[in-house]
């Protein structure tokens, strides 16, 4: 009596103990666009997408890459943003939204870069582009250039405004990507994003990007429309030390963009956290042959941070992955390795991202005598192995 007691009470005990669940990936909200997208911009892990690598026209988003190589140019000391630059009859004339550029202005780069990002000039544009690199079609070709060294696989240019054009596309992740480079490699420059409004030649306009009026954090970054395309938005913010890119093409309005692209963010916030493990939980010792030393410790190449759900980090896994044997020499900083971060979702183990793993000091070779004893060694392993496979 007293043993069925304690299982029945044991039994009550259980239902009010908390139940351990498998992680899972949080589900997106709904989202009314073509085509959107949302990475973490210090990871670049994708958290979630739709029609993301749909091409689609960009807009003024395009305008994106036109700053990308403005402020390249800048940290390469090819420009610089006193310069003065000269306003064509073409850069005058363009039309759409532009900063009020006359031929017989002579803004200087500074200027035009506050033009293109905050007022989101076509003039600007197309005067930077021709400063830059002489004439608009030459400076396309730069976009295209750098758009295949940051691995935007669906995004083609054939101007630096964005205006319509048949070959002039790409897609929401490509400009999520972008948003994300434009953060990660000009952080120098990337305040400009979250200027509110901007003046020249007495003329006052605001920025157009909505977030930065109503969503704390949020500091940028561009906006786009046309007939085609619809509204456009490349938004992000960033919230103790995590920052995420949400890009949305085609939305039905300037309002309906904003709140597409503040919904996206407020997902990452509230589902996902950006962490950076200690390398203690990383580095990996690893055997070594043929040298002085017959082991060594492989770390990161680089800081490592992962993306990944709220509440799941204790089931964050590192696993190693290399040729073996290795054998010396070995130089301080040769990649020997890989590391896979690795999250296991809904019983299922999911890599999140990979870094390179390399030696951490010199491994000298051996004598011939040391050599040789490591040469039948492994020949001495490989036919005991041989021996172990033909026996199954």
């Amino acid at each position: 009596m007293v043993v069925r007691t304690i299982w029945s009470m044991l039994a009550w005990l259980m239902l009010f103990l908390p139940q351990a669940t498998a992680a899972s990936w949080p589900s997106p909200p709904h989202i009314e666009a073509k085509a959107w997208a949302i990475v973490d911009a210090r990871t670049g892990s994708v958290l979630a997408k739709h029609n993301a690598e749909r091409h689609l026209p960009p807009a003024s988003l395009t305008k994106m890459m036109t700053l990308y190589l403005a402020f390249e140019d800048l940290s390469l000391g090819r420009l610089s943003l006193e310069e003065k630059v000269d306003v064509s009859e073409k850069a005058w004339k363009i039309g759409g939204s532009t900063m009020f550029l006359e031929p017989r202005l002579k803004p200087t780069v500074e200027q035009i870069l506050h033009g293109i990002a905050t007022l989101s000039g076509n003039d600007a544009c197309i005067a930077l582009a021709e400063h830059v690199a002489g004439s608009e079609e030459a400076f396309a070709d730069r976009m295209n250039e750098k758009a295949r060294e940051l691995g935007l696989e669906n995004t083609h240019f054939v101007n630096a405004t964005g205006f319509p054009a048949p070959e002039h596309y790409s897609s929401a992740l490509d400009m999520a990507k972008l948003g994300a480079a434009l953060w990660r490699d000009f952080p120098q420059y990337y305040e400009i994003f979250k200027e509110k409004e901007y003046a020249y030649e007495g003329h006052t306009q605001p920025n157009r990007n909505r977030l930065l009026w109503t969503m704390p954090g949020a500091d940028g970054i561009k906006t786009g429309h046309t007939e085609e395309a619809g509204y456009c938005l490349v938004g992000s913010a960033e919230r103790n030390g995590t920052r995420f890119v949400a890009a949305v093409f085609g939305t039905d309005s300037d309002h309906a963009r904003a709140a597409q692209t503040k919904a996206l963010l407020q997902y990452g916030f509230r589902n996902f956290v950006t962490i950076r493990p200690a390398e203690r939980d990383i580095r990996r010792e690893i055997r070594i042959y043929e040298g002085k030393e017959d082991r060594v410790w492989l770390k990161p190449s680089k800081p490592v941070w992962v993306t990944l759900p709220k509440g799941s980090e204790k089931q964050l896994k590192f696993h190693l992955r290399y040729d073996s044997p290795v054998k010396a020499p070995i130089k301080a900083g040769q990649e020997l390795g890989t590391i896979d971060a690795v999250l296991v979702l809904n019983g299922k183990e999911q890599v999140l991202d990979s870094f390179p793993m390399v030696a951490s000091r010199d491994v000298a070779r051996a004598s011939w005598v040391g050599r040789m004893w490591d040469t039948l060694l492994l020949w001495w392993q490989e036919n005991e192995n041989a021996e172990e496979t033909a026996s199954e």
